[in-house]
């Protein structure tokens, strides 16, 4: 995982033993961090030209990762007549603008929005540990084999990123604001293709991007950090002309524009005006959602919103009627809002969580009103980049506890959502041993597929 909080030993300029946190409050070595990144310059040695892309309807991903698993009764897949110990007190499911598709009571924003979006109600993968789950949905693959594969952030990072043509400073796969875990990174791809975590909050101001945003040190005090560094780095001064000094120079200088030039000030949600940021929410989703909507609108290909809490096996509709206005706000907020600018044709959104939870509520101590892990069926919400709006694949039975018709595997919606940025399925994966690796399973391979969603491309 990508948290960057371990002292790595770096010295000081004065000597003096520098954390890693230190120097990424100095602004120098996160930042150059993310320059190497993102520069295809300083790239190109280390890894293979990824293979030529199909066209693509799609240029992002916004990812909206429900970590824990968000229960699919009480959002996606409402069930009114399954009794109480089914619904609990959210019995009261509602129309959307889309005749004959409901959605829960507590999403009436999203329901008035459902032409844009479509609902996967047959999901599934019946595993029901976070981690191998989450692993499952984010790969494609089962758990336990001889490789830890890349997520699909990561492969969008390789088959989009630097190798084949991004030239943006900000890295091309962001996490807001902290890894998934260790199952939902770049597996055997290494290091170069992990998500750059942001750390801080966007629901505060400054939003304190580790590494680009430091909380408490102005602009000036950067620059004059800078000057200062310069005039000790009596190095550099005698051994001008040094090559590799010079690509130092050059990345430093980079690191610097991403700082305290445009680049960074993607971040930086205090531009947008006060009442779009009401109408996100002035919560940590919230506003993270308006800057996944930055992001993506500065071109950078993957972002995946990390929303946590959906683990409710205690106080479950207790969370539901917190959570769930916060979700229904930040995510309806961000389809109109890429709608309205152009960019939800280009840009995929897909929202779910490792799994659902358990239909039946688990009313009994110690759990009093609580859901359990659920791999058997749940719910995706997926819009945008080429996804048809206003439909529903799939279905669960009267109680949502099974699929009733159209499975729908994570190799399905993965490689769906492949196709339309026009990934090639088949293409090779560089693997460190040279080991046969592919961008999706093989039909080798026996990884259960219901097909791709060609209902909604």
């Amino acid at each position: 995982m990508s948290t960057n909080r371990k002292s790595d030993g770096i010295s000081g300029i004065l000597g003096a033993p520098l954390s890693r946190r230190d120097a990424m409050r100095l602004g120098l070595i996160s930042a150059a961090g993310l320059v190497a990144a993102g520069n295809p310059a300083l790239r190109a040695m280390a890894a293979p030209a990824a293979p030529a892309a199909a066209p693509a309807k799609a240029k992002a991903v916004i990812q909206i990762w429900l970590w824990g698993g968000p229960a699919h009764l009480d959002t996606f897949d409402p069930k009114p007549d399954a009794g109480n110990d089914y619904t609990g007190p959210l019995n009261h499911p509602i129309d959307t603008n889309v005749p004959g598709i409901k959605i829960g009571e507590l999403l009436p924003e999203l329901a008035k929005m459902a032409d844009k979006y479509s609902l996967i109600r047959s999901m599934t993968h019946r595993n029901n540990g976070h981690e191998t789950a989450a692993y499952i949905v984010q790969t494609s693959r089962p758990p336990g084999g001889r490789d830890v594969y890349p997520s699909v952030g990561a492969v969008v990072s390789l088959f989009k990123g630097a190798d084949a043509g991004y030239r943006g400073l900000i890295p091309p796969y962001i996490v807001l604001t902290e890894p998934q875990g260790r199952f939902s990174e770049a597996g055997f791809l290494g290091g170069r293709y992990k998500p750059f975590a942001t750390g801080g909050d966007p629901g505060r101001t400054p939003f304190a991007v580790e590494g680009v945003v430091a909380q408490g040190i102005s602009d000036e005090r950067q620059k004059d950090r800078r000057e200062l560094l310069h005039k000790l780095n009596s190095l550099e001064q005698a051994m001008k002309g040094d090559p590799q000094l010079t690509a130092a120079d050059q990345c430093e200088n980079q690191a610097y524009d991403l700082i305290l030039g445009d680049a960074g000030k993607v971040f930086d949600v205090s531009q947008e005006k006060d009442d779009l940021k009401d109408r996100y929410g002035r919560t940590t989703f919230g506003q993270g959602c308006l800057v996944a909507r930055r992001l993506v609108e500065k071109g950078v290909p993957y972002v995946t919103i990390n929303y946590k809490g959906w683990d409710t096996h205690k106080q479950h509709f207790q969370e539901m009627r917190r959570k769930l206005p916060e979700l229904d706000k930040g995510l309806s907020s961000l389809l109109a809002d890429l709608s309205a600018r152009g960019l939800l044709d280009s840009t995929i959104i897909w929202c779910c969580g490792e799994f659902g939870r358990t239909p039946k509520v688990q009313w009994e101590p110690p759990w009093n009103g609580g859901r359990g892990h659920y791999g058997n069926v749940f719910s995706v919400l997926v819009a945008g980049g080429g996804f048809k709006g206003g439909r529903v694949v799939g279905s669960s039975d009267a109680k949502g506890e099974e699929v009733k018709d159209r499975p729908v595997y994570p190799v399905d919606l993965i490689g769906s959502m492949y196709d339309l940025l026009g990934i090639d399925s088949n293409a090779k994966l560089p693997h460190p041993q040279g080991q046969e690796a592919r961008v999706l399973p093989a039909s080798s391979e026996d990884v259960k597929s219901g097909g791709r969603l060609k209902e909604l491309m």
